[in-house]
């Protein structure tokens, strides 16, 4: 392949008046280093809860609460050692939880006990954390769904939404009762606290929809002035929660997108441009002045237009835009392999939740996308809101906290798997010296300045000539197989080039990759049990055409099943390649056996020939059953295979079993005919290196796909993790240098 120079991904943050002072958390930790994830809470195992959305934490930092609507309950984690989080039970509330904030040693609960839209209700439920004892219960006369807390701790301030019926009416408002923001004195003990509603006349009158006000979001700075979206009528509010009066108000507008993907086609194409509709979901303050809402959008127009600006936007609280950042987010994601295509046609990334807080003498903001399991960190202290780093989450990132007197942040995820045992859970991160951990791969600038695209990431293979540089594939989540070059002298490596292949017979799903002599690629594309066949294919390095396709022996292929070739290998010289490929499973035709054995099979390029012997896999786990995922070659003449099961999560639970390393001869293997009639030999294998540990200390719940090996030109060990897209997965991808060869 022809190589490119590489490109540094670069953000252009984009300019911002100083309207930046202090952050709404003011307790202060140092400053210094980069976010790192330290522990994981599975909060279905560890307190027996549905969900974690809305996350908050005590003043010490030194626990958690958050929401389970699932259950209707509220949980509680002990965080004093983060690397270790301890559930510590929960506490049933009456309904369902929709947002809570801690008054040590209170915790304020928003309860939602609607028994239809058309007849909304819901309590303040006031829970003591020492000792797990509703102290208090305050009817609310509506849907609560954030609340927040006055930096002084001397107010509180609900939203009620009242959530409109997207069954009734094409989900188009007005309907139902009109949401409202109620303000809670603290003053006294909790049962005698005063609760009284703002006057949001001026918001009904100007607002879309302004009949039917849905507010989704709230959030109180130092001058106790609150800040509330309203997602679907798209507006913004700004209240003196002293006098409940509102200070100012107006529309959260349209945005400008362009170079973003529009179409669920299983590509992902940057080509588009839209004007989309704010409608924030989250606010957070980041100075007496300023606030950040995250656009996600949440409502369908009659016309079928959907809101949802993919970004975050940062105003004054006079109206003014202060900055935008448009498609930027968004492109940051499909940087880091993280974009989930099936959202295109939708909301992208649907960013969701907002986080400020004060770290020594930084400012961050925290942007959470829902879709794309991701935060985006930007620092603020400057007056220019600049990228610093992104974090991988669990699935559907909801809740978000600074804990800056702990260089701690936490977030809540509120989907699970439960087939590959994905639980939802609160990740931990603590801000660490040295650069940051994650991603540990990222795309550079295309020829047009836009970050090239990729996802799930498979087979691996090392350049022969320059060590900096690997080769990797992609499988069949996306509709066509592109190859990647990847630079591996920095970190994070860099994907600085993409090559497509074309002229292929079938749909591919490429799984292995290897550099023949004459610097052209082999690849191996798994078939399934039914159209999709099995095939080696050799590629122009230059150009991606393919210049020969080879399929598996007919009587042989009769037997496959779904599972096919994995990895790919070859050796010899140009033109009489010899090309090795891994079965990644038993396919039916092995016979009953003591152990569980698939193929390695062997094609002479020179005669046409394939033949075949037995690798004996190791025996099924909890973790489901166990495969081969690459096939590489040594420069002594051995070769590794990947060996691994389908478990996902930490090697404490009975999930993640097995991600390997194998060693085998194949060049003093007998190889015979795969229907030989004295049958197959079957191969010795010896352990080279088990990765399940490396993987487990490097992602936030170890990571079901080690897909890739390669040894790099100066003997450099690399291995990858594919993704499976973001699709039903956290979507990190693990990407790590294993050290040297001896």
């Amino acid at each position: 392949m022809r190589k490119t120079s590489l490109i540094t991904l670069c953000l252009a943050a984009g300019f911002i008046p100083a309207c930046i002072s202090k952050a709404r958390t003011v307790q202060s930790g140092d400053p210094a280093g980069q976010f790192r994830h330290v522990g994981t809470f599975d909060v279905m195992d560890g307190n027996g809860s549905g969900v974690a959305e809305i996350v908050d934490v005590t003043i010490n930092g030194k626990q958690l609460a958050y929401t389970d609507s699932e259950n209707e309950e509220i949980g509680f984690v002990d965080i004093s050692d983060p690397s270790r989080p301890m559930g510590l039970g929960t506490v049933p509330v009456g309904g369902e939880p929709t947002s809570l904030v801690v008054l040590d040693p209170l915790v304020l609960v928003g309860v939602n006990t609607s028994e239809s839209y058309a007849d909304p209700s819901g309590n303040l439920v006031v829970v003591n954390r020492n000792n797990h004892q509703v102290v208090a219960v305050h009817p609310l006369g509506g849907q609560p769904d954030s609340v927040a807390l006055s930096p002084d701790r001397k107010y509180a301030a609900i939203v009620i939404e009242n959530e409109r019926d997207e069954d009734l009416g094409d989900g188009l408002i007005p309907q139902n009762k009109t949401g409202t923001l109620l303000i809670v004195d603290l003053h006294g003990a909790a049962k005698n606290w005063k609760i009284t509603g703002a006057d949001l006349s001026p918001v009904a009158a100007a607002a879309f929809a302004g009949d039917d006000l849905e507010p989704e979001f709230v959030d109180i700075n130092h001058l106790n002035e609150a800040v509330v979206t309203f997602q679907e009528n798209n507006y913004l509010a700004i209240v003196d929660l002293a006098t409940g009066t509102v200070l100012n108000h107006f529309s959260a507008g349209t945005v400008e997108l362009h170079d973003v993907d529009t179409e669920e086609e299983d590509l992902i194409h940057l080509d588009s441009t839209l004007v989309k509709r704010a409608e924030p979901d989250s606010v957070a303050w980041i100075d007496d002045e300023c606030f950040a809402i995250a656009n996600e959008g949440d409502y369908e127009d009659e016309n079928g237009e959907e809101g949802g600006a993919r970004g975050f936007t940062i105003f004054g609280k006079d109206g003014s835009v202060k900055y935008e950042s448009a498609e930027s987010f968004e492109h940051l994601v499909v940087s880091i392999g993280q974009y989930n295509e099936g959202r295109s046609e939708n909301k992208g990334v649907e960013p969701e939740s907002a986080e400020v807080g004060r770290f020594g003498d930084r400012t961050l903001l925290f942007i959470g996308s829902e879709r794309s399991n991701v935060v985006g960190i930007y620092d603020m202290t400057s007056g220019t809101p600049e990228y610093l780093q992104i974090l991988p989450t669990g699935i559907g990132p909801e809740g978000l906290k600074a804990i800056p007197q702990r260089n701690m942040f936490v977030a809540s995820t509120e989907t699970e798997v439960a087939d590959a045992g994905i639980p939802t859970m609160i990740n931990i991160y603590r801000a660490e010296d040295g650069p940051a951990a994650y991603p540990m791969i990222a795309s550079a600038g295309d020829a047009n300045g836009l970050p090239i695209p990729w996802v799930a990431l498979s087979g691996l293979a090392g350049d022969p000539e320059d060590a900096d540089v690997l080769y990797a594939v992609s499988d069949s989540f996306l509709a066509e197989g592109f190859i990647y070059s990847i630079n591996v002298s920095s970190h994070p490596a860099v994907i600085f080039d993409r090559l497509q292949v074309s002229g292929a017979s079938a749909s591919l799903d490429l799984e292995g990759i290897a550099v023949g002599p004459d610097g052209n690629f082999w690849l191996g594309s798994e078939g399934n049990s039914g159209s999709r066949p099995n095939l080696v294919l050799k590629v122009d390095a230059s150009n991606g055409a393919v210049l020969q396709e080879i399929e598996l022996p007919a009587g042989l292929v009769d037997q496959r099943r779904s599972n096919g070739i994995e990895g790919i290998a070859v050796t010899g010289e140009a033109d009489a390649e010899v090309v090795y490929v891994a079965i990644q499973r038993a396919w039916p035709d092995e016979g009953d056996t003591d152990k569980v054995e698939t193929k390695i099979g062997r094609y002479d390029v020179a005669t046409g020939e394939w033949d075949f012997v037995h690798y004996p896999l190791e025996p099924e786990t909890n973790g489901g059953w166990i495969g081969l995922s690459e096939l590489t070659a040594l420069p002594d003449g051995s070769f590794v295979v990947i060996e691994r099961d389908k478990g996902w999560g930490p090697t404490t639970s009975p999930n993640a079993e097995l991600k390997a390393l194998f060693q085998v001869d194949l060049a003093e293997a007998e190889f015979r005919p795969y229907d030989a009639p004295d049958g197959l030999v079957t191969l010795e294998k010896s352990l080279f290196m088990d990765v399940l540990p490396y993987i487990e200390a490097n992602s936030i719940w170890t990571a079901e796909k080690l897909e890739g090996f390669a040894v790099a030109a100066d003997g450099g060990l690399y291995v990858v993790t594919d993704n499976d897209g973001v699709d039903d997965a956290p979507g990190e991808t693990v990407f790590l240098k294993l050290g040297q060869l001896d």
